[in-house]
């Protein structure tokens, strides 16, 4: 991906959702995005898929390169050639994803027919081993049912079966598939994309909230603010030398085993800025307890601070280790 922007066209102005995001992404990879809600993570994953709503939205700049092919620039017809084959996508909420009038079956079979030109007869064994490959027990009769009558960690293994139902995708968009799910049905289902990873070696793009999910499968993390990637680097030098405060922020606010009885929790302050109307300079300066007099009317760019550790901020490295000891010891 090379500087895409997406905006929303409203009555109360263009809200620029996606604004400049860069990045690569190789086979058998996981790159984590972070970052609160509104930062423009799922937008992302909807513009690489061509899924924005036009109108409102629209991809204004930039470029989305699979294999050599800048998929902003396929047409419709092309894109439903691509989507569901080397380009799958996992959504966030199966059950909403799903068409609940339509079978398990022939849903998953869909992707399946659209691509292989199969007929229904020769499409169903297909789609019966894609359940069982994600570990429907019994599949052939759970065909047969309707998305309400499986549960939330089941319909999430039939969403991963059906994006993985056509051939092996280069790219595998996963927007948050373990949402709402328990511990337990959460590490299946990682486990599982890790497996399915290992075994078909398609790239990962991880989207999600939960910090330690990213710990766990990612190789590299991104993390987005008010439409801009503010850090991206490998996973352990996000988790252990984070170089911009809002990632130091959400790795702050993780609740800690060590933490005393009783202590409060650790928050950012404030709320991420509206879209239509950035603030100046640093977008993330309202927030920041590092903020200079020179960060409301810079926008830092994202730079290398480190070897191959990119960041936005106005604090060289050294300065802001400095600052986060100091405030940690404060804290």
């Amino acid at each position: 991906m090379r500087d895409l922007r997406t905006h929303f066209f409203t009555d109360e102005g263009v809200v620029k959702a996606v604004d400049g995001v860069s990045f690569e992404l190789g086979r058998g990879e996981t790159l984590g995005i972070v970052g609160e809600s509104g930062c423009g993570k799922s937008v992302t994953a909807l513009s690489i898929m061509r899924l924005v709503p036009d109108p409102p939205g629209r991809i204004v700049g930039g470029s989305v390169s699979l294999n050599g092919r800048d998929v902003t620039a396929c047409s419709e017809a092309e894109m439903r050639k691509i989507r569901g084959n080397t380009l799958a996508m996992i959504f966030q909420d199966p059950l909403t994803a799903m068409n609940p009038v339509f079978s398990i079956g022939s849903q998953v079979m869909e992707p399946i027919r659209a691509h292989a030109r199969l007929s229904r007869k020769e499409a169903w064994p297909r789609a019966a081993e894609a359940l069982r490959t994600v570990g429907i027990p019994q599949p052939e009769q759970r065909m047969k049912e309707y998305p309400h009558q499986f549960s939330g960690g089941m319909r999430q293994r039939a969403m991963i079966a059906m994006a993985l139902a056509a051939r092996d995708p280069a790219v595998l968009i996963a927007d948050e598939p373990t949402t709402a799910l328990d511990v337990t049905i959460q590490a299946q289902i990682l486990g599982l994309m890790k497996r399915l990873q290992e075994e078909r070696g398609s790239g990962i793009i991880l989207i999600t909230h939960d910090l330690g999910v990213v710990a766990q499968t990612a190789h590299r993390v991104m993390v987005m603010y008010a439409g801009k990637v503010v850090e991206h680097a490998a996973t352990r030098k996000i988790f252990y030398e984070p170089l911009h405060p809002y990632t130091w922020g959400l790795l702050r606010s993780l609740p800690r085993l060590d933490q005393l009885p009783g202590s409060n929790l650790t928050s950012i302050p404030g709320s991420p800025p509206s879209l239509i109307d950035l603030p100046g300079g640093c977008s993330y300066h309202p927030r920041c307890p590092f903020v200079m007099a020179r960060c409301l009317s810079e926008e830092p760019a994202l730079e290398e601070k480190a070897d191959g550790h990119l960041a936005a901020c106005l604090l060289s490295r050294e300065r802001f280790a400095a600052a986060r000891r100091e405030s940690s010891r404060a804290g």
